[in-house]
């Protein structure tokens, strides 16, 4: 393999590729025989490049990388690829002889540059995959590489939270403030790396008692790599702006209305996308960083006049509480916006334990068992003889849940869970996901309980739901309808944390031969299949059909949901 490219950009993350596999697929497939390649874009920091780079990884390409510095030097990205003296016309002789040419941060390349890559993919002969960050003008050639059909574009999404939860496992920390980073860096990788980096390097992570895991609390550390990106607020002069900016700072985790703030300013920031107004015309800063920086970056004096009077945050703390028990009670757990209070637990504020044993059921609920203990804990700090937090740390580590409602619907609905659907037939809300589940099971219905298992999903019940999926497995009579319920059930439950109760107890991974549960497992791992082939000396075929027969057995065709399905290694770096 002769792999060309520019020392510019680090191409190996200290973090493995986590996430991303339909998105790989499509880069890989863009890559195939007759095929003219792709136009990768998405906001600085998002994993264009980490996502390139996996996706050629172990073939033969040459790599150029737009910069700043060359912006207006005529085939500057090029010069390791090129003479001295090449014209365009030379250019695109000499470099349609390459098979493949990745091309990053193309918005950054010289006019001339820009029109030797759409050349080249007029030309057709050269397979291109071209990341292009948003928000920064490009070079027409560029944009018309996708607005002119040339080439396919992919517009990558952030990373979801759950992925983003897998990608910082190894950092050890708890799950109140992974939710805070997620939200924080909104997609932005780079950010969140250096976030991480600057709070494990200055001791700003704090042990969580009884669990082996560090937590984030208190003031946001004001990297170098934080001022870049939040330049646009932080260096904001404009008459008037940054006094507003810093009254919606202190005002958080409020709105403010705009009565008392200059219209004309708050106009401005708006259009430059600083801040937003709700429908009801009350305004906060667009970015969750930008509160956080400001107050991190305002004197002592000045942030004592701007605060809020001490328990200002109370009554829209207790809207957020009865608003989660309102859900509950109508048995829809779907996520719910309820910012007050992760606002008090990142500011290392007291959390009321009433409201802190609200936000762990609504957690447990919803599967999400380590939030759940998260929540339950932070209730427990100030308060710890609470019997509602104390009862739903034990419920959040798979203990009897019914305590705090013994003759409630969550407690009857215990009963189908356990596999006694006679228990509670009948004394569920009629029509209800819980009553469906409960008919289905006692008919020992397996498609029933399927749809059940769907519902509850959709409503938020994600444990519940592969509850379902594992009753139906024993219910079904079709080894192949088992087969995927079976499956179903397993993704659902690595949703979950790896939850393990009753019901899921017992499932089992299909009946693969040692040889399919070893190349599933690497292919789980992200390796494709030439990776695996290379690793187990087999060829690229025989990696193929023993995953096709894999997915046969595990009821899926699915390579993205193998992660959720088995054990996956830490990977072994390039």
């Amino acid at each position: 393999m002769t792999t060309y490219e520019q020392d510019a950009k680090t191409l190996e993350l200290p973090w493995p590729f986590t996430g991303r596999t339909d998105e790989l697929e499509l880069v890989r497939g863009a890559l195939a025989g007759g095929r003219p390649g792709i136009v990768v874009t998405g906001p600085a920091g998002h994993g264009k490049t980490r996502l390139i780079t996996e996706a050629v990884r172990g073939t033969d390409h040459a790599r150029v990388t737009g910069t700043p510095e060359a912006r207006d030097l005529p085939l500057a990205a090029f010069a390791h690829l090129l003479p001295d003296t090449a014209s365009l016309h030379r250019a695109v002789r000499i470099l349609s002889g390459l098979r493949l040419l990745v091309v990053d941060d193309a918005q950054l390349l010289d006019e001339t540059s820009a029109a030797l890559v759409h050349q080249l993919a007029v030309h057709g002969r050269t397979r291109l995959v071209v990341a292009v960050a948003d928000g920064v003008p490009a070079p027409g050639a560029v944009s018309r590489l996708w607005s002119g059909e040339l080439l396919p574009r992919l517009a990558l999404d952030p990373l979801p939270r759950e992925d983003t939860a897998q990608l910082l496992a190894g950092a050890g920390l708890e799950p109140l403030t992974v939710r805070r980073l997620y939200q924080a860096c909104r997609g932005d990788l780079r950010l969140l790396r250096d976030l991480v980096t600057a709070l494990t390097g200055s001791g700003r992570l704090t042990p969580v008692p009884g669990t082996g895991e560090r937590a984030w609390r208190g003031a946001l550390p004001v990297t170098p790599a934080v001022r870049e990106r939040l330049a646009p607020v932080l260096e904001r002069s404009g008459s008037g702006e940054r006094e507003v900016l810093e009254r919606l700072a202190f005002a958080e985790p409020l709105p403010l209305a705009p009565d008392g703030l200059p219209l004309d300013v708050l106009e401005r920031l708006e259009a430059d996308g600083l801040v937003q107004a709700d429908e009801q015309g009350a305004v906060t800063l667009a970015h969750p960083l930008h509160g956080a920086a400001l107050r991190a970056t305002t004197g002592r004096l000045r942030a004592r006049r701007l605060a809020r009077p001490a328990g200002a945050h109370l009554p829209a703390l207790a809207a957020e509480q009865r608003a989660l028990e309102l859900r509950m009670e109508r048995l829809d757990v779907r996520p719910v916006p309820a910012p007050v209070g992760e606002w008090l637990v990142a500011e290392g504020g007291v959390l009321p334990a009433g409201y802190a044993a609200v936000r762990a059921r609504f957690a447990r609920l919803r599967g999400e068992l380590r939030e759940a203990a998260a929540w339950a804990r932070e209730g427990l700090r100030e308060n710890p003889a609470d019997a509602g937090c104390r009862t739903e740390l034990r419920a959040s580590r798979g203990e009897p849940d019914d305590e705090a409602e013994p003759d409630g619907v969550h407690a009857r609905y215990t009963a189908v869970r356990l596999g006694a659907p006679q228990r509670a037939v009948g004394l569920l809300p009629a029509g209800s996901v819980f009553a469906r589940h409960a008919e289905a099971l006692a008919r020992g219905d397996g498609a029933a309980l399927d749809r059940a298992a769907q519902a509850l999903a959709e409503q938020g019940f994600l444990l519940y739901a592969a509850e379902a999926h594992a009753q139906a497995v024993r219910a079904h009579r079709d080894p192949r309808a088992a087969r995927r319920s079976r499956t179903r059930a397993l993704a659902l439950a690595r949703r979950c944390e790896g939850a393990r109760t009753p019901a899921l107890a017992g499932l089992v991974l299909g009946e693969l031969t040692v040889r399919q549960r070893q190349i599933v497992t690497l292919a789980a791992a992200g390796l494709s299949n030439r990776e695996i082939a290379e690793r187990l000396t087999l060829s690229v075929r025989t990696v193929g059909n023993h995953l096709y027969s894999a997915y046969t057995r595990l009821g899926t065709g699915d390579r993205g949901a193998l992660p959720w399905l088995v054990e996956v290694p830490e990977r072994e770096t390039a």
